[in-house]
């Protein structure tokens, strides 16, 4: 089963994952998928916000991982330009660990990725809105999406 939400702003995006982050519990997974610009680092920026993150959230794009401490701790993973899918660099530590992990371009190392994971995908949508779709996989990210979305 999908999830589906429309934002018609940047600020609706980031309120509504605020909204997810209050939901959130060490060990959760995100992949996170869209287009270029589509939103992906505003939505991060929204968890993190809610997890009371006051750094400044932005793409990993360089560094692969970069570590926030909130409430829980985020880890927010940029796999775009890894050259070698194969690459073991601990994700499952991360994976496992006390925080959230936010994969953005997730596909791309989907052979490392847990079982049970929350996918959303962001879509460009009519009038700069934003169509997030969530497809969860699991008991707890149905769990998840049930609650975030009655």
């Amino acid at each position: 089963m999908t999830y589906e939400i429309i934002t018609k702003n940047v600020e609706e995006t980031t309120a509504f994952a605020v909204h997810l982050s209050g939901h959130l519990m060490p060990g959760d997974v995100i992949a996170l998928e869209g287009d270029l610009g589509a939103g992906k680092t505003a939505f991060t920026k929204g968890i993190a916000k809610g997890l009371g993150i006051t750094r400044n959230v932005n793409s990993p794009t360089f560094t692969i991982i970069k570590e926030y401490k909130g409430r829980l701790p985020l880890y927010h993973m940029d796999v775009y330009r890894m050259e070698d899918e194969e690459e073991d660099l601990g994700f499952d530590e991360y994976f496992m660990g006390e925080g959230v992990s936010i994969v953005e371009w997730a596909h791309l190392i989907e052979n490392q990725l847990p079982v049970e994971i929350l996918h959303i995908h962001i879509y460009h949508h009519e009038n700069n809105s934003r169509r997030l779709v969530f497809s969860p996989a699991g008991k707890r990210y149905e769990d998840l999406c049930k609650e975030i979305f009655k």
